[in-house]
């Protein structure tokens, strides 16, 4: 029998913690689920991530209204996924920032990736009646955007490092504080989504330059803030997860065997390390697929509700 689909069956809530990292900067972490952040400027906020719903980030506004009061001046999208970003419209933010790549994402999948999504994780679209529609940003960026957040407060790099878990991602740093909110680009002991990844760049360059900015503090897409040695740990787990999936797929693909081969190898490689973090079996069937096409030479492929299924049923049995 097929595993129950995705995370579908995944309908407890999450215990929430939010950190306060700095003199203004708050991450709200959830285990498994997408993390959200915000650094106060000195009259404004900058808000990392929207969540999948208003509704849903209205909830995290709560909880940063227990610290700051002041108003919303940017949201930062890290990707163009729709956790990411379809609840955007409770920040009431005067401009929603994402690379210039993110928002042509949106413009080309962003619909099909709101449908595929909202099958996958259904929890986390708790509140989707509220959700007005996709999510534009009005400021975009190729390579880098610098916010002055005034005062002594110094300054917030909006860069893009390279491609990896989609070809748009950008991280936020500060480099006064050393702390870096880096998106999906690094997971902290919580499995990654590779489904629309450039693998080879990522576990390459991409990570290189995250570790290079030589952060104190990382606050990963999903899991646990790490600090000091944890940061290089978490990096080196990410590059793991990667290495290990592209060892195991090519390995199959070169002696002519089957996706579904492809898959079982992955899983018995990755198991033994990876298999017990967060959503480990809901990522495995979509990032054995994407390997699969990146190393047959092929750009990501629209992820539609009906291909999810299909995936899904093929490999995850």
């Amino acid at each position: 029998m097929s595993k129950p689909f995705a995370s579908a069956q995944d309908l407890e809530s999450k215990e929430e913690v939010l950190e306060v990292l700095g003199d203004g900067v708050y991450a709200l972490t959830a285990g498994g689920d997408p993390t959200v952040g915000a650094i106060e400027g000195e009259d404004f906020v900058v808000c990392f991530e929207a969540r999948a719903t208003p509704y849903m980030a209205s909830l995290w506004l709560d909880r940063l209204r227990e610290h700051t009061d002041k108003p919303v001046r940017y949201l930062v999208l890290s990707h163009y996924h729709a956790v990411r970003t379809l609840g955007a419209a409770a920040f009431d933010a005067d401009m929603i920032v994402s690379s210039h790549e993110t928002r042509r994402l949106i413009a080309e999948r962003g619909q099909e990736d709101w449908e595929s999504e909202a099958g996958r994780m259904p929890r986390l679209f708790t509140g989707a009646e509220t959700i007005p529609g996709l999510t534009w940003p009005d400021v975009t960026f190729t390579d880098r955007l610098t916010i002055q957040l005034g005062g002594d407060r110094g300054e917030v790099q909006l860069r893009f490092l390279g491609r990896g878990h989609t070809s748009g991602d950008v991280v936020a740093w500060l480099p006064e504080k050393r702390i870096l909110f880096a998106g999906d680009l690094v997971e902290s002991e919580a499995a990654l989504y590779t489904g629309d990844a450039y693998h080879l760049d990522w576990m390459g360059t991409t990570l290189d330059r995250v570790e290079a900015l030589g952060a104190d503090t990382l606050v990963g897409g999903r899991g646990k803030v790490v600090r000091e040695s944890g940061v290089k740990d978490a990096i080196a787990q990410t590059r793991g997860f990667l290495v290990t999936l592209r060892d195991a797929v090519e390995v199959v693909q070169d002696r002519g065997g089957t996706m579904k081969d492809a898959f079982d190898a992955a899983h018995s490689a990755l198991a033994p390390q990876y298999g017990q973090w967060p959503i480990f079996e809901h990522c495995l069937p979509f990032d054995v697929s994407r390997m699969w096409d990146e190393l047959a030479g092929s750009r990501p492929i629209v992820w539609t509700a009906e291909r999810d299924r299909a995936v899904w049923d093929q490999l995850q049995t």
